[in-house]
């Protein structure tokens, strides 16, 4: 490895895919006769990527150049790659069951013949053989051996998505690692290096789809659909191409006034349709492969249909009518709710909102619209339940969108491993179907056996050289991936995985680093917002304690304490009526101050401070002790990570080292602001009398 490339390892460029100095080299007996030979007589540029993954993950796990060759004899020895028919050799080293145990397009088998040495990875499309070979730099780089491999793997999921909130200015709207590396100076980057560097992480995983422009489309976004800006968006394409990630562009509904000399953007308007389906045509002629469009609508002073009385699915329809001759998607998000509520309305609840849109549409959107939908009701809190809408439709194309930056969770300046929350909102029974209806058999579409359907998320990365600023955020990429390819993998295997490729195999290592990770969400938690109330934020920037930030705003997200007690009254008994969107026994339970899960009880009840939790303790005890534990916490995050000092390159181990320490820091800042809110407001003293000032 030369000194450049020592250099971006140390300081954690090359993330899961790199390799710690010392690992893996001399572990494997005969690894030049496994690993020595790669024999590929396709050509294709997805398979060319995956030969060039292999033979650079060789050198640097084993010191060994692999040759390439097109053909071999049938006792060869080394990596045989392709797609199912490509080659005899291949077909025989895979056997005559290989097709029927690979039963999607993107999936893959992997065999070894410990006899002749060789290892065979088969697929049905180069997206197959490239996923098959990461997984099997995977499984090497954790510990595999080759004469025991044996896998066979098949996405759980179609869509596999990140979208990026990346602006032409170069800023990241909630990006917490630096700047674009799509964009500066309000032009498309010139470097696509980076661009393809970052490809092959999100194929590592499996992730398939990409939109490279924010949500929140300005006016050089706009653009991007344009003559001028197309070709350099294809360069964009080309390189995800290379690595089976189709591109997307979020667009800006008012386009065809915006950049397109029109007087509206009605969806009915004959204009308008031509004006789309004119603009689709040079979209396509430009990137053959395009994904479709990504839309938010009516949402946060965007434009939308509302504006000329229509609703969401005249306005989606529309573009989705201009895509379907080239087999593009429309992705329509549902964060859709009023953004200038009067404070004093208790009846209007934002938590309602995508519901109370989106649920009487139910099967009026085309084949090739998606709905988007946030994981919870609200903003990608620390705590919030699942949204009712995933069990609700069930006529239409839906994909369930997390956030991998962290808004609301540290900003990356706090260690939050989300993979555990995103884990109980995939396996949450929304008793669409009676028992046993998981929000997972929704999303994956074999619930209602909808046409398209999956995963999309926010992405946390940059262009600071770790790509996500606090290294250890890195995990949440990694993690989003695994969980969109299968979701019936557990947090704790996701993060062994990832410690293992980032940081090598020692034990103490894994150790230390997998009980961070699996504790950070419950500190987070037990520092900021209690029993799932959410905000309490300083408003616009969403760092730090302000528990009054947004009470008194437009945005709907209060929590209503008072001198007698605090929560959001959301029953259909005195509240909102927010309950009665779920379905089964969640909305029996949710109804209930009684039957409420403790974690959830200030979102759906406004209760007293003297209201015991099922844990025994009142309210207001309860925020007490959470927010002195979690200092305790963060300060044993610190200590943890300290105590691995020397096990780890000097750069790395100061990196995650000086986050924790601020972390530390801001929980205490966090405990008291919090704690002297809620004894100046109740009252009630600390039953432990605890410094609350």
């Amino acid at each position: 490895m030369s000194e450049k490339e020592n250099g971006k390892q140390a300081a954690g460029y090359d993330a899961w895919l790199g390799t710690l100095e010392g690992t893996g080299k001399g572990t494997i007996e005969g690894a030049g006769a496994w690993f020595g030979t790669v024999i590929v007589n396709e050509q294709h540029e997805v398979i060319e990527s995956a030969r060039a993954e292999w033979c650079k993950a060789a050198e640097e796990l084993y010191g060994i150049q692999p040759s390439v060759s097109q053909t071999a004899g049938e006792g060869a020895s080394g990596l045989l790659l392709g797609t199912f028919g490509s080659s005899a050799l291949l077909d025989e080293a895979l056997g005559p069951d290989a097709s029927s145990a690979v039963t999607g397009p993107e999936g893959f088998l992997i065999r070894a013949d410990r006899e002749r040495r060789r290892i065979a990875v088969g697929a049905k499309t180069p997206a197959g053989v490239l996923y098959g070979v990461f997984h099997l730099l995977r499984l090497l780089r954790t510990g595999a051996v080759p004469e025991e491999l044996n896998a066979v793997e098949n996405p759980v999921n179609g869509l596999r998505m990140i979208n990026q909130w990346d602006n032409m200015d170069g800023s990241i709207e909630r990006g917490y690692a630096g700047k674009s590396i799509f964009y500066e100076n309000n032009r498309i980057t010139e470097n696509l290096d980076r661009i393809r560097d970052y490809a092959r992480l999100l194929a590592s995983t499996g992730i398939n789809a990409i939109a490279i422009n924010n949500v929140n489309v300005h006016r050089y976004e706009t653009m991007l659909l344009t003559k001028e800006y197309l070709p350099d968006v294809a360069k964009i394409a080309a390189v995800f191409r290379a690595y089976a990630i189709k591109l997307f562009l979020s667009i800006n509904y008012a386009s065809p006034l915006e950049i397109g000399g029109l007087s509206t953007a009605d969806p009915l308007d004959p204009n308008v349709r031509a004006w789309w389906k004119s603009t689709a045509a040079d979209v396509y002629a430009a990137i053959p492969d395009f994904g479709g469009f990504l839309v938010k609508a009516d949402s946060e002073n965007r434009p939308g249909p509302f504006t000329y009385g229509r609703d969401h699915a005249d306005g989606s329809n529309m573009l989705a009518e201009a895509l379907q001759p080239y087999g593009g998607l429309v992705i329509w998000r549902c964060f859709v709710y009023n953004c200038k509520q009067d404070w004093r309305d208790r009846q209007t609840d934002r938590a309602r909102a995508a519901y109370d849109h989106f649920m009487p549409l139910d099967g009026r959107f085309l084949d090739n619209v998606i709905l988007q939908i946030k994981n919870g009701p609200m903003d990608f809190q620390v705590r919030e339940p699942v949204s009712p809408l995933f069990g609700g439709l069930e006529a239409t194309n839906q994909v369930i969108e997390f956030q991998i930056t962290q808004e609301y969770t540290g900003q990356q300046r706090h260690l939050c491993y989300l993979v555990p929350q995103w884990k109980e909102v995939l396996d949450f029974d929304t008793y669409a179907k009676g028992e046993g209806s998981p929000v997972k058999r929704i999303v994956d579409g074999s619930m209602f056996g909808s046409r398209h359907s999956g995963f999309a998320a926010v992405s946390n990365i940059g262009d600071d050289t770790n790509w996500t600023g606090h290294l250890l955020a890195q995990a949440n990429l990694y993690g989003f991936g695994r969980l969109a390819w299968n979701p019936e993998l557990s947090a704790e295997e996701i993060s062994r995985e990832w410690i293992r490729q980032t940081f090598g195999a020692e034990e103490q290592v894994v150790r230390t680093v997998m009980g961070m990770l699996m504790d950070s969400w419950s500190i987070y938690e037990s520092y900021t917002a209690p029993l799932g109330v959410g905000w309490m934020v300083n408003p616009d920037h969403h760092y730090g304690p302000n528990v009054d930030g947004y009470e008194y705003s437009k945005w709907g997200t209060y929590h209503f304490a008072d001198c007698h007690g605090i929560g959001v009254d959301r029953t259909v008994a005195t509240g909102t009526g927010y309950t009665a969107q779920y379905k089964g026994r969640n909305a029996e339970v949710y109804e209930s101050p009684a039957d409420c899960p403790d974690e959830l009880l200030l979102f759906f009840h406004h209760v007293p401070y003297t209201h015991r939790l099922h844990s025994g303790k009142t309210v207001i005890q309860h925020i007490y002790n959470t927010h002195f534990e979690g200092v305790e916490r963060a300060d044993g995050l610190k200590e943890a990570w300290a105590g691995l000092a020397g096990s780890l390159p000097d750069e790395l181990h100061g990196q995650v080292a000086e986050r924790l320490a601020h972390q530390a820091v801001h929980a205490r800042e966090w405990r008291d602001i919090i704690n002297t809110y809620f004894y100046r407001k109740s009252g009630i003293a600390d039953e432990q009398g605890r410094t609350i000032y």
